[in-house]
């Protein structure tokens, strides 16, 4: 259990190994690390304490299975006939989380619900930052007063991540706009 008053941090990695294997580097080998069922039974949370700038924080840890949401037209513009093509460059989309992710989405916001730190440790590319946003969106609907990072680390070694989650970043939404528009054409 965390302590009153501690900053409760929410982690979320791109795939579940990856939370596996930053949760284990963090809580130093799993000592003191318990894991959890989240309402997708691949995408388990992980609690441990640890330290970022000073501060003792109690983290949970868990993760997405690539994109979060999907990108379409709306209703009556999804059939082929429905409509002039033309159209379609004017037609409002809608970004959703579909049938099959709910469950993720689910988790997110639970968790979220309690937190006060988001952090995100998705790929560092626009494709990872496009889905550290769908991320964000998640949480930010359950919770609008997370407190958003973004940890930036380019391999799962000690080193790199005790060094990426000291020196959190502000996440690029220009990056993750850029990977909608790339869709959309």
């Amino acid at each position: 259990m965390s302590i009153r008053g501690q900053i409760r941090v929410l982690n979320v990695a791109e795939k579940p190994s990856v939370a596996k294997s930053v949760a284990e580097i963090l809580s130093r080998g799993g000592s003191g690390m318990r894991s959890r069922e989240g309402r997708s039974r691949y995408n388990r949370v992980f609690e441990f304490e640890y330290a970022i700038g000073g501060q003792l924080c109690h983290m949970l840890m868990t993760s997405v299975t690539g994109h979060l949401m999907e990108i379409d037209f709306e209703d009556r513009f999804r059939k082929w006939h429905s409509c002039d093509p033309a159209d379609l460059y004017h037609a409002p989309i809608r970004k959703y989380v579909p049938q099959d992710k709910l469950d993720l989405k689910r988790t997110l916001e639970e968790e979220a619900r309690s937190c006060h730190w988001l952090v995100l440790w998705l790929d560092c590319d626009r494709e990872g930052e496009n889905i550290a946003f769908e991320v964000v969106d998640v949480c930010t609907s359950a919770n609008s007063h997370l407190n958003i990072w973004r940890a930036r680390f380019s391999a799962l070694i000690d080193r790199e991540i005790h060094a990426s989650v000291q020196n959190l970043v502000r996440p690029n939404k220009l990056f993750a706009d850029a990977v909608d528009a790339r869709k959309l054409t």
